[in-house]
């Protein structure tokens, strides 16, 4: 059955990877990401240029989707800002800058597509390991892995929230992808799984994983512990 579906970050990485299979099984994707320059409009994409920290260009967008009588059945809250640097040498506005993406864009763009998620939806935010308590840390990620630690709570919250009239909200909390991120952040780092990889466990959870789960913090990751 065509679904619905509204992934941000779509330009790159496991966003494009995930637009591209998502378009391929005949979905419908709205692929939001700042630059659209990657990504092709085609009877099954349509690429949106929009900043999360544009709320009026995110009200826009919500409108459009409203006025075509389109109900969302799953968000994929997949955009996300990286930044490996020494906490002592990290400035407040850097710091600022991650958590615009990484937890206050996600939030707005919930906030205002909310309306028009199919109560037996799903609302995916794509997370990581780093963010999950008692996992495996790493210096220099105090601003990103701290924001994707707000964003598994925001998770918990919102499940709870909305347990009774819908949508279900989880969290996939991801181990290391090899991404265009990883390769900026980690030069030389190889990681056992690709974009693709993970793109495809991605939709198949955000179209079906809410039959099975409701706000959960969902480890994935192939590496140990």
């Amino acid at each position: 059955m065509t679904k619905t579906i509204v992934v941000t970050g779509a330009s790159r990485g496991i966003g494009r990877a995930l637009v591209h299979q998502a378009a391929l099984e005949g979905h419908q994707v709205y692929a939001l990401s700042r630059n659209i320059e990657t990504l092709q409009e085609t009877d099954f994409v349509h690429p949106i240029s929009v900043d999360l920290s544009n709320n009026l260009a995110l009200g826009n967008f919500a409108v459009n989707i409203k006025k075509k009588n389109i109900v969302i059945d799953a968000l994929v809250n997949n955009a996300g800002a990286f930044l490996n640097k020494a906490f002592i040498e990290t400035s407040k506005e850097e710091f600022e800058a991650i958590y615009q993406v990484n937890l206050f864009g996600l939030a707005s763009i919930t906030r205002q597509l909310l309306p028009l998620i199919n109560p037996k939806g799903h609302v995916l935010n794509i997370s990581s390991m780093g963010g999950v308590a008692g996992s495996l840390k790493f210096p220099g990620l105090a601003a990103y892995s701290s924001s994707k630690g707000a964003v598994n709570i925001l998770t918990e919250l919102l499940a709870e929230e909305y347990k009774e009239k819908g949508p279900a909200f989880n969290a996939l909390a991801l181990g290391a992808v090899q991404t265009e991120m990883l390769e900026e952040a980690f030069p030389g780092l190889k990681a056992p799984l690709s974009a693709d990889e993970m793109a495809a466990y991605v939709l198949q959870f955000a179209l079906g994983g809410q039959k099975f789960y409701n706000g959960k913090i969902l480890p994935v990751s192939s590496s140990t512990p």
